[in-house]
């Protein structure tokens, strides 16, 4: 018989460790700072006392909810134990969150069906882009009165209020460890003095992964990318876009970015209320 319980932290990174098997290309540090945003936020399938099976419940504040990282290990599918457990994980999301709240996940194609089911409708797609030669993009022209800057030289309370527009849940902890996590890339655009985008480029199993790219128009979120690159180190570039904001498909497309995979971003409830206009990369499929 299986059970649903609480994961351990070591049991969240074999999680993450099936998540590299499973080809999603988790970020190298991307466990430390998941498990700082939320430690009560994944749950196991046990099977005889193994974690045979997971994913996150993030719990962003009472009206936000999301949820990810859903893997069963091979042996066990097929037997109704990853229906048991998504169902389980969304109810024990939803006991934590209001009445009103919202719930988002990001599934891929075979999974919309099961996922409408339980009560997601979908909303728009995010498709990752793969940039193989990251060391050919040409350097950001010069802009009289703006600079690329490291994102930890500016005032932190302006990347939280841009936070805000562009994600619904506070998450102001989360963003100061994967804005300082090791083997990563930060920078914002400041100009005149105020911050007009900000992104994160991190390690990954493959390359470095883009996210988020938060931007106040395309020019800006060029100039992040452009920036990014140039410091990949010719490594892959990898980053996951909106379609519901269509400029930020062109950029990756003016780079000559090839599509590698895509989900459905799905909600339950009210769909939040973003500026989608700036959201020209997302931050991970697998907490949001």
């Amino acid at each position: 018989m299986a059970i649903i319980r609480p994961m351990t932290q070591a049991e969240q990174r074999t999680l993450l460790e099936w998540a590299a098997v499973e080809g999603w290309n988790p970020g190298l540090h991307d466990a430390d700072c998941f498990w700082l945003l939320a430690p009560d936020g994944f749950l196991a399938l046990d099977r005889e006392g193994q974690m045979v099976g997971g994913g996150s419940i993030i719990r962003h504040n009472d009206q936000f909810g999301f949820m990810g990282l859903f893997i069963v290990q091979p042996a066990y599918r097929s037997q109704k134990l990853g229906t048991q457990l998504w169902y389980a994980r969304r109810d024990h999301l939803l006991e934590r969150l209001t009445p009103t709240s919202s719930i988002g996940l990001d599934a891929v194609d075979a999974m919309v069906p099961f996922y409408a089911r339980g009560g997601f409708e979908p909303l728009t797609r995010h498709r990752r882009f793969q940039l193989i030669e990251s060391a050919g993009v040409a350097a950001c022209p010069v802009v009289a009165g703006e600079a690329c800057v490291d994102l930890g030289s500016v005032d932190f309370a302006e990347v939280i209020a841009w936070n805000a527009g562009c994600f619904p849940g506070d998450r102001h902890q989360f963003l100061k460890a994967w804005i300082r996590q090791p083997d990563s890339v930060s920078l914002g655009v400041v100009a005149h003095g105020k911050l007009v985008g900000y992104g994160v480029m991190r390690a990954c199993q493959i390359g470095y992964k883009i996210g988020p790219l938060f931007a106040r128009d395309p020019a800006v979120a060029d100039r992040l990318f452009r920036t990014f690159c140039r410091r990949a180190a010719g490594q892959p570039v990898f980053i996951d876009v909106p379609d519901n904001n269509p400029a930020a498909g062109r950029l990756c497309k003016d780079h000559g970015m090839s599509e590698v995979f895509g989900c459905v971003r799905m909600y339950r409830g009210p769909v939040p209320q973003l500026d989608n206009e700036r959201i020209f990369a997302i931050t991970t499929f697998e907490v949001g």
